[in-house]
């Protein structure tokens, strides 16, 4: 590797959402530990407030925070990330990123002027591909950090690009510059993107602003090769012959610290749990091995309320301990306090009394669910970030994806990696109790198929450990690629 200097600094400046944030700070994590960088993180004010305590008391990570109001912007106050937003809002919150790129360019010309050179490198979130010409005028080494995976956010970029659906009246599609994925079906398209027609606002930022990534000199994924290979084939075809790392960061699976208040944190443990997380584990600690199913949609998805219903009775009559992360439908305010009439009738208390399940409002502790040795399968609205934990642990997935590429990225699961049945699409899809639980009983009862895929799950598990391992004189495929990365961006310093 290239011989580093200790007065570098790394900019590291994430899209404002929970998806990409914590991606981004496993990363800026992992960038400080082993190579002693300055890292620079930037984002809104209520984004940096809450990173705070979200920092190892070791780390010198400096948070800094570019002017923002949202009310400017047709949001509602207080509203810098997606967590709480309609989708017709986020992409107000989208196109209002515009607006930071001013103070973006004033912040790299006062680091430049304190440190008295320009800083190592920027890494910038896919979606803020303006960042590089800031990077070039400047001369300072760019990065695309693409916090989902690969063959997810190919497939992602390919249809808003393409733009296939409006060029066929069949329910099926295919994209041109992407011929090893085989044909989409209009159910596996976000409402914003099945009617997407180029001209709308949407489409206006996405098609304007993705494809400037691709002037950066390189794009960093967090993904590792053995897994994504037919995603990274798409980058590396499309990005003109300039590097693609599949770098996958560490911290992502294995960062935990104990702040100065005595309690153990991780680095996203500033959402407050709808459970003592120690009463959790203790639940989970009285079933066997590979009895409980795990059921969340992520921080800020949720499903129609018909479709709660019939995940809730598929669950009851499943046969199977489970335990359900609750939020309101999407017919409501999803922050607000969650109503027994979304569920069946006494469902809760029928639930507790039987002690078949364990329900949990809003959010609970995930990772520690998904490492728990009783923990067999993942219902999962198959955020990226949410695959990775549950596959890093050999948990396959039952997939119910609701926005964005989760759609594509279950589809990945499904037919590329065979870790994943589909239970559901979207919110607007009909589902059946009786589906649910047959699907249930397909990856966690003892059939050749059930075996077959938690034996999948396994080897993915090994593949991402041996990703991330450097002992012994070996490093994984993750650990070079970082490397690789920083030889690259100090190889500009000479």
């Amino acid at each position: 590797m290239a011989q580093r200097r200790e007065e570098e600094m790394v900019v590291m400046f994430p899209f404002m959402a929970q998806g990409h944030i914590i991606p981004f700070l496993t990363l800026a994590l992992q960038i400080e530990q082993r190579f002693g960088y300055k890292i620079i993180f930037v984002n809104t004010p209520l984004n940096i407030k809450k990173l705070h305590s979200s920092l190892p008391p070791n780390s010198s990570i400096s948070l800094i925070q570019l002017p923002y109001c949202s009310t400017d912007h047709g949001l509602p106050p207080d509203s810098e990330n997606t967590d709480t937003l309609s989708y017709p809002l986020i992409c107000n919150l989208l196109t209002s990123t515009l607006s930071l790129k001013p103070y973006f360019e004033q912040l790299i010309l006062d680091l430049t002027k304190q440190q008295g050179h320009p800083p190592l490198c920027i890494i910038a979130d896919l979606l803020f591909g303006w960042t590089v010409d800031i990077a070039n005028d400047m001369n300072i080494f760019h990065a695309i950090f693409n916090s989902g995976g690969a063959y997810g956010m190919g497939v992602y970029y390919s249809v808003w690009m393409n733009l296939p659906h409006t060029k066929t009246d069949s329910d099926e599609f295919t994209l041109p510059d992407f011929p090893e994925v085989s044909s989409l079906h209009r159910s596996q398209l976000s409402n914003h993107l099945r009617n997407a027609n180029g001209k709308d606002s949407w489409s206006k930022y996405i098609r304007k602003y993705l494809p400037l990534c691709f002037k950066s000199d390189g794009i960093l994924l967090n993904t590792i090769e053995e897994l994504d290979q037919t995603g990274l084939k798409y980058f590396r075809r499309n990005f003109g012959g300039r590097p693609v790392w599949p770098i996958l960061p560490a911290f992502m699976y294995q960062n935990k610290f104990t702040r100065d208040d005595g309690v153990v944190h991780c680095i996203r443990s500033h959402k407050k749990s709808g459970i003592d997380p120690e009463k959790c584990i203790e639940w989970l600690d009285n079933w066997s091995e590979n009895s409980v199913l795990f059921v969340s949609f992520g921080s800020q998805n949720t499903i129609s309320s018909s479709q709660m219903m019939e995940l809730a009775i598929g669950l009851e009559t499943s046969g199977k301990n489970f335990i359900w992360v609750v939020r309101p439908p999407v017919e409501f305010n999803i922050s607000e306090e969650f109503r027994s009439e979304w569920l069946p009738t006494g469902y809760e208390d029928r639930i507790k009394k039987q002690n078949i399940g364990l329900i949990v409002h809003k959010w609970a502790p995930q990772l520690e669910i998904l490492s728990h040795k009783s923990t067999c399968a993942f219902v999962s609205h198959c955020g990226w970030n949410s695959i990775l934990e549950s596959l890093s642990h050999g948990v396959p997935i039952l997939g119910w994806p609701l926005s964005g590429e989760q759609h594509y990225n279950s589809k990945f699961l499904e037919e590329e990696v065979g870790v994943c049945v589909e239970i559901g699409r979207g919110t607007t899809g009909e589902v059946k109790n009786e589906n649910i639980k047959k699907a249930i009983g397909s990856v966690m009862g003892g059939s050749e198929k059930a075996r077959e895929m938690r034996k999948k799950a396994f080897e993915v598990k090994e593949m991402i450990k041996n990703a991330i391992r450097e002992d012994e004189g070996f490093k994984g495929g993750a650990v070079k690629a970082i490397e690789d990365f920083f030889s690259a961006a100090l190889s500009t310093r000479k």
